[in-house]
């Protein structure tokens, strides 16, 4: 088999035993990324030259015992996270050359535990997307189909280790940019708890939302990057100081007496046949794995999306207003003064997205608008939270759909922003409510795209979701298929 179809927990363990190098895997990764890449798109730029060095780092370490929990596997990173010495785009024209002085502590710690960095990865511009088509470096395209979108924002994320480009990437999740994404691709996804897993050194899109979280080929290897990254950091502000329990040894415990919520709610009408078949089967199994299921509600979910586009974009207008030519990024300066430099700068490097949820942010902060937009926006977030505080009184995780539809053709929503908006009707209200989901592979759709199924849990309960979705995977062979490209 080659190298590439490995998990990370497999290659971890040929690395310990010495039957391979780091050296021999990530050359093996970079040969795979210049055969498939051309076809997905998913790289925004290949460090070949500091991959091969921190491989020949890494065989070094593990020759004199000195092997952390990751050391000479090949990951990939969202173009959002800050890399010192590497490009740190966005995705967006505003950044194209920009390089930053120093690491993103999600990036750091994987470092620290001896990770090979393969390169960054395509994403919507700013995180600002559910499709990866607002790249300023063009679309990436789905493995499974290429005349499919990834989902978003972290659809370079996604297809990467769908297409085996990596052993396994972080993305940063918003309203669905890891489960989303993952679910569309085939492979495991997890936003954490908010304040979980540092936001220092990650492009900021809306502050309050946004979560670094692993995408990976299956859930164990999920728990291990999770491992890796999650943990209070001092750098930033909103990292929670609680303690990080060992979450491949929860793995386990099995979901025989577990409770289940099922949010009537999300079983709604306009769900995709396909999508709502696979869900109903992933039911099945666990009833037959000893599950109890409970009916819950979570009452003001039809507000979510409304609420999330108006705290979103509010955040990210005052977030994006440091690109101004001034500091950093692209600066387009034809000599009419400084307002005309910041206009010209902001017109030639954002793209229409990012103006649009610029527009929308900066209109509801307005002077006349605050309290009737942000601030109303802020009240129904509290409701929305309360709703998923009142259901985990009574059951220990939720199970949902990711997506109403499996991955949709490129192009299909491009013209029309609100039905782009509703592909994350089900992945909104978690991180509204700040808490953890995971999305894992649960079936195909006639068309054979994959469908994911989401497991949402208590705040700080990872261990519980990924517990649930390892028990499914032992079930099952979901996990298993693999994109053909």
């Amino acid at each position: 088999m080659e190298l590439t179809e490995l998990t990370l927990r497999e290659l971890q363990r040929m690395l310990a035993d010495k039957k391979v190098s780091s050296a021999e895997l990530t050359r093996a990764f970079l040969a795979r990324i210049a055969e498939a890449d051309a076809r997905v798109n998913a790289y925004v730029t290949v460090c070949e030259d500091q991959a091969l060095a921190a491989a020949a780092e890494a065989d070094r370490r593990i020759a004199a015992g000195e092997a952390g929990p990751l050391t000479g596997i090949p990951v990939a990173l969202k173009d959002i996270f800050n890399t010192e010495g590497v490009r740190t785009t966005c995705a967006s024209k505003i950044l194209d050359n920009y390089v930053a002085p120093y690491d993103a502590t999600a990036w750091a710690r994987l470092k620290q535990s001896g990770a090979v960095l393969l390169g960054k990865l395509n994403m919507d511009e700013f995180a600002m997307g559910s499709s990866n088509e607002n790249s300023a470096y063009g679309p990436t395209r789905n493995p499974w189909n290429p005349e499919t979108v990834p989902g978003g924002s972290s659809g370079g994320s996604a297809a990467c280790v769908a297409a085996r480009m990596a052993a396994a990437a972080l993305g940063t999740d918003t309203g669905g940019s890891i489960r989303q994404p993952a679910s569309h691709c085939g492979v495991v996804g997890l936003k954490p708890t908010y304040g979980r897993v540092s936001r220092y050194g990650v492009i900021a899109y809306a502050s309050s939302l946004d979560q670094v979280g692993p995408v990976a080929r299956d859930v164990e290897d999920c728990a291990a990057m999770l491992q890796a990254v999650a943990g209070h950091d001092p750098a930033d502000s909103t990292s929670v100081d609680t303690p990080v329990p060992d979450y491949l040894e929860s793995l386990r415990e099995g979901v025989k007496g577990l409770r289940i919520g099922l949010p009537k709610e999300y079983f709604i009408e306009g769900l995709d046949p396909d999508v709502k078949a696979a869900v109903e089967g992933a039911i099945a199994v666990y009833r037959s794995l000893g599950a109890e299921f409970v009916e819950v509600s979570l009452p003001h979910t039809d507000y979510a999306v409304a609420c999330y586009y108006l705290i979103a974009t509010a955040e990210a207008s005052s977030n994006l207003a440091r690109y101004d030519g001034v500091r950093y990024g692209e600066r387009v300066d034809e000599g009419g003064g400084l307002i005309d430099m910041y206009n010209r700068s902001r017109a030639a490097g954002f793209g229409d997205e990012v103006k649009r949820r610029i527009m929308l942010g900066t209109y509801a902060l307005s002077s006349g608008y605050y309290d009737a937009y942000y601030l109303k926006a802020q009240k129904v977030r509290t409701l929305v939270r309360q709703d998923f505080l009142d259901a985990f009184a009574k059951v220990d995780v939720l199970l949902t759909p990711v997506a109403p539809t499996p991955a949709f053709n490129i192009g299909e929503k491009t013209g029309d922003p609100l039905q782009m908006y509703l592909s994350d009707i089900f992945t909104i209200p978690v991180n509204l409510a700040g808490t953890c989901g995971m999305s894992l592979p649960c079936g195909l759709s006639a068309g054979g795209l994959p469908i994911g199924l989401q497991l949402v849990g208590k705040p700080f309960g990872e261990a519980d979701i990924l517990r649930a979705g390892h028990a499914f995977e032992q079930a099952t062979v979901w996990h298993e298929k693999k994109a053909d490209i």
